[in-house]
């Protein structure tokens, strides 16, 4: 079985009733004691009540709660699931580094199973025939456009990223057909952006949207690129899509750096060239 349940799981939880959520939080943080559970033991753990574990189940499409812990069974026989980021005060540094790291490599593989290829080959093409490329994104996902510009800089692409909406709003009237624009956003949600995001297009240029699917971004953009990464909004959680656009992002420089061919490689040796008078050198001996 697929990562189809703890997907669901996250998609629904702001939806879920406050008890539910519990419900939720508490799965996703201990799948593995979860199946072997009565529904007793789940209610008290959760601190909620039994009726409110059937109602859980059974918002998730689930005769009741055997039935979910049979589906959940299967899913972790698959051997292919990493629980959700979750903390409590009294865990140790080593219990929440774990979960932390285990729920972004869950957050990857969710993101790179539902890739849609077609449009990914569209975009890097776009990117790879581009006279000009301009990164937009605000908070977290501006982090990403100027972490963007840095890996395009070296690809020989004119390019810039901007994380101000008046910057964003001058860029976007001055591109042309030809031109590229990379809208990052982890909701799909930020009116500044969408709003540069269509001046963009209005000016002829192609826009490529990290952004959730359904979301007004998403919408608006040329070719939509879709990360729908399902976070809670805990004080404590990580923002694993920050991690997977960064990824993204990586896998369409390395597609344009394919597509440009092997001049490139010759400019690329020559980056690294330049930058080793900055280093001290390694010392024999050592890896």
């Amino acid at each position: 079985m697929s990562r189809a349940l703890f997907d669901e799981m996250r998609r629904r939880m702001e939806h879920f009733r406050r008890s539910e959520q519990k419900v939720a939080r508490y799965v996703l943080r201990n799948p593995d004691e979860v199946i072997h559970m009565r529904i007793v033991d789940l209610a008290t753990e959760a601190k909620v009540s039994e009726p409110t574990v059937v109602r859980f189940c059974r918002a998730l499409g689930c005769n009741g709660f055997q039935d979910f812990k049979l589906k959940l069974a299967q899913m972790l026989a698959s051997g292919s699931q990493f629980a959700q980021f979750s903390m409590n005060d009294d865990d140790s540094v080593a219990e929440f580094s774990q979960s932390i790291f285990d729920s972004t490599v869950g957050t990857l593989l969710s993101v790179r199973d539902r890739l849609d290829n077609e449009a990914l080959s569209r975009a890097i093409q776009a990117l790879a025939m581009a006279n000009r490329v301009e990164f937009y994104g605000f908070g977290a996902s501006g982090a990403v456009a100027f972490d963007a510009q840095h890996k395009f800089f070296r690809l020989q692409i004119s390019t810039a990223a901007y994380a101000d909406p008046h910057m964003q709003n001058m860029s976007a009237v001055t591109l042309k057909e030809g031109d590229v624009v990379v809208a990052i956003s982890q909701t799909g949600r930020t009116r500044a952006l969408v709003a540069s995001v269509r001046l963009a297009r209005e000016a002829g240029a192609t826009v490529i949207g990290l952004c959730p699917s359904g979301s007004p971004l998403s919408e608006e953009v040329t070719l939509p690129l879709y990360i729908d990464v399902h976070e809670d909004t805990e004080i404590y959680t990580p923002m694993s899509s920050r991690i997977a656009h960064l990824v993204l992002v990586d896998v369409l420089a390395v597609g344009v750096a394919k597509t440009r061919g092997p001049r490139l490689a010759e400019q690329l040796k020559a980056v690294k060239k330049s930058l080793t008078p900055l280093r001290f050198p390694e010392q024999e001996g050592k890896p």
